[in-house]
């Protein structure tokens, strides 16, 4: 059923793919296990979005497809609606200037706010000015930079550079994900950590807050 279920969420099989992701809860599946192979289904997207087999659209569609898939599974992975969690902090997250994916964002917002995190998601293309205020404002110990693209990397950069300038810096750990990341992007970026796919976003976080 999961690779089953990982092609038909690849081929945006709408109708098809929430009939079996409400079996699987149903059945007793472990939540986490679902996500994981929702997971696994978006990366397929995103890789035919990068080879030019995807578009726009489909790419717009995969993540009110990821939505419908989140409502359906998070109610299980906390607990059920009325579980009301201690939260262990806060993160910011955004998709950098110029760039519009929130597939990758969707998830790691999802993944963080079910395990135990106070999340604010400033979604895409958001300018350098909007993270330095929301840290401002929210004042979180972490905050999150995603990018798709290559030109992200200096979005990225010039976003850390910009909280350095504020008086931002000293307090906050950056992480970055998305797309091509590397250590090398880390670097250049400034950023403190970078994360290939969610579980590594919420892992940074637990660690840079001392949750066990």
């Amino acid at each position: 059923m999961s690779e089953e279920y990982v092609n038909l969420l690849a081929d945006l099989e709408e109708e098809k793919v929430i009939e079996l992701t409400k079996k699987r809860i149903e059945a007793g599946e472990d939540p986490m296990a679902i996500l994981e192979d929702t997971r696994k289904g978006m990366g397929i997207v995103g890789k035919r979005f990068g080879d030019g087999e995807y578009f726009l659209p489909e790419l717009v569609f995969s993540g009110e497809l990821l939505n419908s898939v989140t409502e359906i599974v998070k109610p299980h992975l906390t607990g059920g609606e009325g579980t009301k969690q201690k939260k262990h902090g806060k993160v910011v997250i955004g998709t950098v200037a110029g760039d519009i994916h929130d597939i990758g964002l969707n998830i790691v917002e999802f993944m963080l706010d079910v395990n135990g995190f106070e999340v604010t998601n400033l979604g895409v293309d958001v300018p350098v000015q909007k993270f330095v205020d929301a840290v401002k404002e929210i004042k979180p110990p972490v905050l999150g930079l995603s990018g798709f693209l290559t030109p992200a990397f200096d979005a990225m950069k010039e976003t850390v550079e910009a909280l350095e300038a504020a008086g931002l810096r000293k307090d906050l750990k950056i992480m970055i994900g998305g797309g091509q990341m590397d250590d090398e992007v880390r670097k250049y970026a400034k950023a403190d950590a970078f994360g290939k796919d969610a579980m590594a976003a919420v892992a940074l976080s637990k660690e840079w807050m001392g949750v066990k």
